[in-house]
């Protein structure tokens, strides 16, 4: 059974920068899409973004698109999460996800293991 660890999080002002890093242990790894997901509070989880299992596509929702990239390093068992320009609105607790399959998606059924998420505070 994969395990997921997030790290990175933090408190950063309006337009300032995190780097979100999810390493993955206990079983395969890049084989599988990754995908990165958010719950704000009182909000339900989104996506936020996702990575084909060789990293050369990747999908994001518009309101981040241009300002996070999702990267991730195979031979790490790690997959990370730039966010540049960041929002008081991107502020929520920031989970990584793996797949079920080797293409990229948006909904959560179509991963099954999940990290404990790491919490992103963005102050105005």
């Amino acid at each position: 059974q994969v395990q997921l660890v997030e790290s990175g999080g933090g408190l950063v002002q309006a337009g300032g920068s995190l780097r979100l890093s999810c390493a993955a242990s206990g079983g395969t790894f890049s084989g599988y899409a990754m995908g990165w997901f958010r719950q704000a509070p009182g909000k339900e989880r989104e996506f936020v973004g996702a990575s084909r299992w060789s990293g050369d596509t990747t999908d994001y929702r518009g309101s981040v698109k241009g300002r996070f990239t999702i990267s991730r390093d195979n031979a790490k068992n790690t997959v990370y999460l730039q966010m540049n320009s960041l929002k008081p609105e991107d502020t929520a607790v920031y989970y990584c996800a793996r797949s079920r399959y080797m293409r990229w998606s948006r909904y959560q059924y179509d991963y099954d293991a999940w990290g404990q998420g790491t919490q992103v505070t963005v102050s105005s």
